[in-house]
């Protein structure tokens, strides 16, 4: 994704907190979620929809692992943030004042699906006001506690749950924050606005901007498998050993390539890697890098399967085909679908090798090489 030529709106990421309740190895806003650090997902549908630049508050010490999420992401600038939220937000807009935009966006990297339609929504009530939130219905019946018991009911029918993220004119929220004054800490950027005296309308939401806050909603957003496609050929040369899953086949040929050029596992790993929106093979195994010179292709299918694993998904089942004349898959298919299984950490029964011909036609049908297809199911990690 790329920013368009013309900048709608600034925007700012608050990603400074430590996300410690989540339960994450690392801080929730870099932890991965759906296959993407959680605040790549924010960058990306901010800048699709035409945001520039894009500032990122982040915490000290959070550099590297920040760089590393939005890399190769355009218009995107790194500030410190501060001790609170509201602190980390001045932060961000005091880092537009050589460049000032009209209007601004201030959203939560803890809130990664983003709906380009609520951002429309915001934008347009900008129109003659000086912020607007994207707000939810309240659809339960509230009570207040007063120690353990029931104190009193609250008017749902005028209360909202709001979200992010929130709209301003840039000007407008600048001076608000400049003069926040509250005694407690601002919970969001409304509500510095309401207290500098601001209109701020609201806008209808949606509920796929939930905020993630604890573990339970990581395992929450993984609740549907994930496919991925895989295809790879290698040519078929005199004095070279024939891989096929993993398997060594005996043959007058074989395969010819940087590593041992297990061209069924290669499309393997490609498919698992689509599947959680992790590049390809050649992204995290380069064919020029010399260090993966003969290198076996179990070692890819074992690397795509962890970063599986860290993405929240185990594997379901893989289904590949082989396409060639020769040699005759069906002998070794067993012991392919059994070093399969192994390597991808599944049951065999999970697993089908097969193998097709494309009658005398193409390259393949010439002997020239060998051609390997693989389709990979992935569901979310069983809970314990």
């Amino acid at each position: 994704m790329g920013t368009p030529t013309t900048a709608r709106y600034a925007a700012v990421i608050v990603a400074a907190g430590q996300g410690i309740r989540a339960g994450q190895p690392v801080p929730k806003q870099f932890a991965l979620w759906r296959g993407k650090p959680l605040v790549r997902h924010s960058a990306e549908t901010l800048l699709a929809t035409g945001a520039g630049p894009i500032i990122v508050a982040i915490a000290a010490g959070h550099e590297e692992m920040a760089a590393q999420a939005l890399a190769g992401l355009p218009d995107i600038v790194l500030v410190a943030g501060g001790i609170t939220r509201q602190d980390s937000v001045r932060a961000a807009l005091e880092a537009m004042v050589s460049s000032p935009p009209e209007l601004v966006m201030i959203h939560d990297a803890a809130r990664p699906d983003c709906p380009p339609a609520v951002i429309d929504r915001l934008l347009d009530a900008l129109e003659g006001r000086p912020g607007a939130i994207p707000v939810l219905p309240v659809v339960d019946s509230l009570a207040m506690d007063a120690n353990g018991l029931m104190a009193d009911s609250a008017p749902r029918e005028r209360l909202r749950r709001v979200q992010t993220p929130q709209a301003f004119r840039y000007p407008d929220i600048l001076s608000a924050h400049r003069a926040w004054q509250g005694e407690t800490t601002a919970g969001d950027d409304a509500q510095v606005a309401r207290a500098a005296g601001l209109a701020v309308a609201l806008v209808e939401g949606d509920e796929r901007l939930r905020k993630l806050t604890f573990a339970e909603d990581f395992m929450i957003a993984l609740t549907y498998p994930r496919t991925g496609t895989g295809f790879d050929v290698h040519r078929l040369v005199e004095g070279e050993e024939l891989w096929l899953c993993g398997v060594r086949i005996k043959h007058s040929h074989g395969l010819a390539g940087h590593s041992d050029a297990d061209v069924a596992l290669h499309a393997v790993v490609d498919a698992v890697l689509g599947a959680v929106g992790a590049g390809d093979i050649g992204t995290h195994f380069p064919p020029n890098d010399p260090q993966w010179r003969g290198a076996p292709s179990s070692q890819f299918v074992e690397h795509a399967v962890e970063l599986a694993l860290r993405a929240g998904f185990q594997i379901g089942n893989v289904d590949v085909t082989l396409i060639c004349e020769a040699p005759k898959v069906g002998p070794y298919r067993d012991a392919m679908r059994t070093r399969l299984a192994e390597l991808l950490g599944v049951r065999i029964e999970a697993v089908s090798v097969k193998a097709t011909t494309t009658e005398r036609l193409g390259f393949t049908g010439r002997g020239e090489g060998i051609a390997a297809q693989a389709v990979a199911t992935l569901v979310p990690l069983e809970r314990t």
